[in-house]
């Protein structure tokens, strides 16, 4: 990477020193910068990886203007727009409320009291030593599930552990730590699983020592996380390296670290005074970490000159080098550097490609890859040379960009773009021409450009009369600040494709006499040009184009004359929300009302019809007059409160009918502040367009904003497949699991925060904070969900939380998780920021996530540091699907079935299907069931992945007292784990829990594709009924009720076949996935036997793993209608 340029980041006397150098090295240059008084610095890594992009290189979204008086999240008791909570319409709440607001319940405050004092840190393994010397009470854990109090501590020689009072001899109440196996973290032991104690404390406060033979367990149970991480840490390091452990605590000479920053000390010590003045030492280490307050830096300089009695004195490098190990360590990640590190306190670059490829889920890491890591990130040239990454370098590496949350292929169009218009969600604007609510809020034409900037796909234009013949905009009352209809064009025309190639539709509402109807049209041609879509609709098409057909074309929302029409005028119907308005404004009377909307007559030129093509405005009346009459290019445009009810009372018919057809959904005329309405209520029946106030600010629009970043913020994203299907079972009020989707498990550690602010606006005095956050996901019924962490006392610099949360997803493609950090307070909980993030955009793995403040700005070096795990994905702890932690014997296993339509023959086709059903469901569970089983003997929760396994096998046999041997053979295709000599009972049931897993995944790979060959095929036969099933449901008698009936038992039936077949696919690839970890960590951990000759990037795979689709390549596929 390119050094930077002394004079872009080196100022005044700083630079003189650095040019006296005769050539300036990475570390001089870094530390210049750290020095220059007065510097603003971008990020972490601007000082200490030469610029490298952070967070909030993906683009800033903003949606509003911060408005000082009127900020629902500031000095309100909620953290979502009270504003959003005005209009009681939908369903009752239920966790998550319509609007997505919370319901309010009467809590306690909770607040972390630690047993470990406030300012004591763990930054380093010496204060682990020392805090384990001093000792703690502890609940000692016996195997009938009892718990007694006992105070551990370690011994001076850090050779034995010992506990008191103990009913044992002194002698006996201690475990000598060469005997140590293993440290679990978490409830990974029988004992701790065990049903009378998995409820009583959380799995963060629960620890086990392996230790002997026999591999027995001490199992125990601390206060607090911070406590069980500070003996985890120490232990795993004793473990490590306890035959090393001359100059642990007491260090014989300086570390790389140690080394680095005293070098940057005497860069800022350019006379050799042996001291600078507190001025510049603060700067410095706010150089190094701009997100740190400098009084905070300040206070600790002159904490140390006070215990060291030299206060108001120069710093000297002692004091300097500890100041910053104390405020620039973060012990999580310092936790987390001792797991994995082999070299003490650094990684080298086979432990790093260890930690990126289990941890991070990171396919292919090689060595290089992992030098090219530290070469980027490491600030000490002493690492990089020896290819060593530090805690400050490991710090850097985990907050850039590479270990982002948010998964950077979906920062580009990732999606499939041919399907038709009708299959996505489209990013829409209501009202965009206002800056504020619609009875104050004025008009700008810089609504329209953010608005399109953001990705908006969908723009409402609301035209009428002006003087001298030129038609203006405006909303509401806001007449004053009319906008004219030509400028809004030349807006538009200028933006539309600047963030996105893809249509965009103008939703006309025209309140314009004909003659300024003529006008529209001749602004609308002249201006926009060849961008406006003119050609007609195919009438042979049942669907419409594509986004990528219609590129670069804008498309013309309104009311349309019949094509036969001689006239140069003619009359249409007014139902649009537009009128709805304009009525209520005006004092106009509810007559006429149809779909809850007022109806009027309206005089349009036929100059303005023609323009209309594939969005032409038709009035909804119910959705069996639109199966039978409606065109694939007529859309109908549905009031807030009518979508409701049609998504309570026909939830599967709404989603039915926005399979091919295009709806819009408004908020209601009731709510004049602008608020707005939770899309998430819309999008799970398929509503295309639902029109947002961009304007306002809240919950809302979060939501909405996060969820279209998932394809590259180009304004469109395709629904979910079983939403899409034409024939498909799918309800819209679901609230379980889905026939023939998986269903995930999402595992949610919430570890720390970083530089977290006071609320703007805050009116609590000082600068603490003591925030909280709730994890929430957004999805349909059957997922949303929330959880709450502790509240952390006094502290927003980097509070520690350390709690875990598990979430179910039925329905991950239309899932959505939202972080939201609030400070904890008397007056009312405060807001201080929050990110949004749709499910299928998540990285496993330990990741940071970049807040956002109210208005949508990223605020500068505010984080979350969390650890993520879902089911069906590689990395981070993965599990393989739902309910792992659950096993089902045969007997107990819940069978998905077919369902009786009450035709004859098709329910003989479909009962036909039983038996695979059934042999698909035993394959997948019988391979689920011994995985688990393989995992917790590995001391492992049900979410670890095949690397984790194998890893911790290979560390037993290192840390074994006795000569073990176990190798993996990968000659054969079905790799088996061999012992070599007696092993302890527990390796041996460990070989048998392995062999069982390998064995079924064998039978399921080798039987799946004759299951799924059945599937497919009754699938296929079903769907020769499609077309007459009306028909033939009627010659049986059936009518009404009975008919639809059978109709969705069909569907149902059709959706159980294909998703049971798609299923088994998964699990396939999925076991032969699970062969390829085993060759790659059997490799990487030098257990395979006689040094195999499979390279791990090629391992040897069984014939029958080439994936399921392959099976019928030469028929064609009916099963999935687009």
């Amino acid at each position: 990477m390119a050094e930077p340029q002394a004079s872009e980041s080196v100022a005044g006397p700083f630079y003189e020193l650095a040019s006296e150098e005769t050539t300036p090295t990475r570390d001089t240059v870094a530390a210049a910068a750290a020095l220059s008084i007065g510097e603003t610095y971008q990020t972490y890594l601007d000082v200490s990886a030469a610029g490298h992009p952070g967070y909030g290189a993906e683009g800033v979204y903003s949606n509003g203007r911060y408005r000082e008086h009127s900020s629902p999240r500031i000095g309100t008791r909620n953290r979502d727009s009270s504003a959003e909570r005005c209009t009681g319409t939908g369903n009752p709440p239920c966790g998550i409320m319509k609007d997505g607001s919370k319901q309010r319940q009467a809590r306690k405050k909770t607040v972390s009291f630690s047993s470990m004092p406030s300012d004591r840190k763990m930054n380093s393994t010496a204060a682990c030593m020392a805090f384990m010397m001093e000792g703690c009470e502890m609940k000692k854990v016996r195997s009938n599930s009892r718990m007694y109090n006992r105070y551990f501590l370690l011994d001076p020689d850090m050779r034995w552990l010992r506990w008191e009072p103990s009913k044992k001899d002194s002698e006996k109440a201690k475990l000598e730590i060469k005997s140590i196996k293993e440290v679990r973290l978490g409830k990974k032991t029988p004992v701790l699983r065990s049903n009378g104690l998995s409820d009583q404390f959380p799995d963060e406060c629960a620890f086990s020592i392996i230790y002997g033979d026999n591999y027995e367990s001490l199992d125990l149970v601390a206060s607090t996380a911070d406590v069980v991480s500070t003996w985890v840490m120490g232990l795993r390091y004793l473990v490590s390296y306890g035959r090393h452990m001359v100059g642990v605590v007491e260090p014989s000479q300086p570390s790389v670290r140690t080394s680095w920053i005293g070098s940057v000390f005497d860069l800022a010590d350019p006379e050799r005074q042996g001291h600078i003045d507190l001025f510049r030492a603060t700067q410095i280490i706010k150089g190094l970490n701009p997100g740190m307050r400098e009084s905070r830096i300040e206070l600790k300089f002159k904490e140390l000159q006070k215990a060291k009695d030299c206060y108001g004195e120069g710093i000297v490098l002692d004091t300097f080098v500890e100041a910053y190990c104390e405020l620039c360590t973060r012990p999580e990640i310092f936790f987390l550097l001792v797991q994995f590190s082999s070299n003490k306190e650094y990684l080298d670059s086979k432990d790093l490609m260890l930690f990126v490829e289990v941890e991070q889920g990171v396919e292919g890491v090689t060595e290089e890859m992992c030098r090219e890591i530290v070469h980027k990130y490491e600030p000490s040239a002493e690492g990089r040379n020896n290819g060593y990454l530090s805690i400050d370098g490991f710090t850097h590496y985990l907050l850039s960009a590479e270990c982002h949350i948010f998964d950077p292929q979906h920062k580009h169009v990732c999606q499939d773009m041919t399907q038709p218009l009708s299959h996505y969600y489209i990013n829409s604007s209501h009202n965009a021409s206002l800056l504020e609510d619609h009875y104050w809020g004025s008009s700008d034409l810089s609504s329209y450009v953010r608005a399109l900037r953001m990705g908006c796909r969908s723009l409402e234009v609301v035209v009428w009369d002006g003087a001298d013949c030129e038609p203006v905009v405006y909303v509401g009352s806001s007449v004053a600040s009319q906008l004219a209809f030509c400028k809004v064009l030349d807006v538009i025309n200028q933006y539309a494709f600047e963030s996105s190639e893809y249509p965009l539709i103008l939703c006309l509402v025209t309140h314009c006499s004909v003659p300024q109807q003529r006008v529209m049209a001749q602004h609308l041609k002249k201006i926009l040009g060849d961008k406006l879509h003119v050609n007609p609709p195919n009438m042979e098409d049942h669907y419409l184009p594509s986004p990528e057909k219609l590129k670069g074309k804008i498309l013309i929302k309104g009311k349309s004359l019949p094509s036969d029409l001689q006239d140069s005028e003619g009359e249409v119907t007014d139902e649009e929300e537009g009128f709805e308005m304009s009525r209520r404004m005006m004092g106009g009377d509810d007559k006429d009302q149809l779909n809850g909307v007022g109806c009027k007559r309206l005089r349009l030129c036929k100059e303005l019809s023609d323009v209309v093509t594939l969005c032409k405005s038709v009035q909804f009346r119910d959705f069996e007059t639109s199966k039978r009459e409606q065109k694939h290019w007529e859309i109908c445009s549905f009031n807030e409160v009518d979508a409701n009810r049609f998504a309570n009372e026909f939830p599967e018919d709404f989603v039915s009918y926005n399979k091919r057809f295009l709806s819009r959904v408004y908020p209601t005329p009731m709510r004049i502040d602008a608020s707005n309405m939770n899309p998430q209520d819309f999008w799970k029946c398929g509503c295309q367009i639902v029109a947002m106030n961009y304007q306002t600010p809240g919950l809302m629009m979060d939501l909405n904003l996060g969820w279209f970043r998932q394809n590259g913020n180009c304004g469109y994203v395709l629904r979910p497949a079983i939403m899409r299907e034409e024939v498909s079972y799918f309800s819209a009020n679901a609230r379980d699991s889905l026939p023939g989707v998986s269903a995930q498990l999402l595992h949610i550690k919430v570890i720390s925060g970083q530089n977290l602010p006071k609320p703007r606006g805050s009116a609590a005095k000082g600068d603490v904070v003591e925030p909280y956050i709730y994890v929430e996901i957004h999805g349909i019924p059957a997922d949303c969900a929330e959880q709450r962490t502790k509240t952390v006392s006094q502290n927003g610099d980097n509070p520690i939380f350390d709690e875990s949360f598990e979430f179910q997803i039925n329905l991950p493609e239309l899932a959505a998780l939202r972080f939201v950090v609030l400070d904890d307070d008397y007056i009312g909980d405060e807001f201080i920021g929050q990110y949004t993030i749709p499910f299928e955009c998540l990285l496993p793995g330990y990741r940071h996530v970049p807040l956002q403040s109210l208005t949508g700005e990223f605020l500068p070096n505010t984080t979350l540091f969390v650890h993520v795990a879902i089911t069906n994905r590689r990395g981070g702890g993965k599990a393989h699907k739902r309910g792992l932690s659950v096993r089902k014997g045969r007997k107990a296993r819940e069978y998905t079935s077919t369902k009786t339509t009450g035709i004859k023959v098709v329910d003989e086709l479909f009962r036909a299907s039983t038996q695979p059903l059934r042999e698909a469901t035993d394959l997948r569970e019988n391979v689920q069931n011994a995985m688990v089983s393989f995992k917790e003997l590995c001391g492992l929760t049900p979410a670890a992945n095949m690397k984790q396994c194998i890893l911790t096998v290979s560390s037993w046999l290192m840390n074994s007292e006795r000569a073990l041997r176990v190798t993996v053979d990968l000659s054969e295709a079905y790799p088996t784990m061999e012992a070599h000599g007696p092993i302890p009972e527990l390796l041996r049931k460990v070989l048998t829990a392995y062999d069982t897993m390998i064995q079924t995944s064998r039978t399921l790979i080798e039987s799946a594709d004759g299951v799924y060959s059945k599937l497919t095929q009754a699938q296929r036969a079903g769907l020769d009924f499609h077309e007459d099933l009306h028909r033939i449901g009627a010659r049986e008698g059936l009518k009404g009720r009975k008919l639809q009936k059978a109709m969705e038992s069909y569907a149902w039936n059709i959706t159980v076949l294909k998703g049971q077949a798609d299923l088994l696919k998964h699990a396939k690839g999925e076991a032969v996935d699970t062969l390829r970890q085993i060759h790659c960590a059997a490799h990487s951990c030098s257990l395979a036997k006689n040094g195999a000759s499979t390279s791990p990037a090629s391992p040897l795979l069984p014939p029958h793993a080439r994936p399921l689709h392959t099976i019928h390549e030469t028929e064609p596929d009916n099963t999935t209608l687009h």
